[in-house]
């Protein structure tokens, strides 16, 4: 489902226009990506559909795919999600 397949649907659903929620919908997105950025603990859990966590990668060794030499790929955070137990039911059914 892309983004402009939600906004459509949300509108239908609650009789609003696509403009209004499509403000809605990139409110509600922009503040989870807020949150996952901000330094704190970068946690959204989200009640009956899941959770959106930083993980932390540790530094490794890579390998460059062209040239086969070694590099060193530094430390990062990603993003991660774990779906609730509602959503893995609804998904398994």
């Amino acid at each position: 489902m892309t983004k402009a397949a939600l906004v459509e649907l949300v509108a239908t659903r609650v009789h609003l226009t696509k403009k209004d929620t499509e403000f809605v919908v990139d409110s509600i997105l922009d503040s989870i990506s807020k949150a996952l950025a901000s330094k704190g603990d970068g946690k959204v859990e989200l009640r009956g559909f899941g959770s959106f966590r930083i993980r932390k990668r540790r530094a490794r060794q890579g390998r460059n795919p062209q040239s086969g030499e070694p590099v060193q790929v530094p430390p990062k955070r990603v993003p991660f999600f774990k779906p609730g137990k509602e959503l893995k039911a609804l998904i398994d059914s």
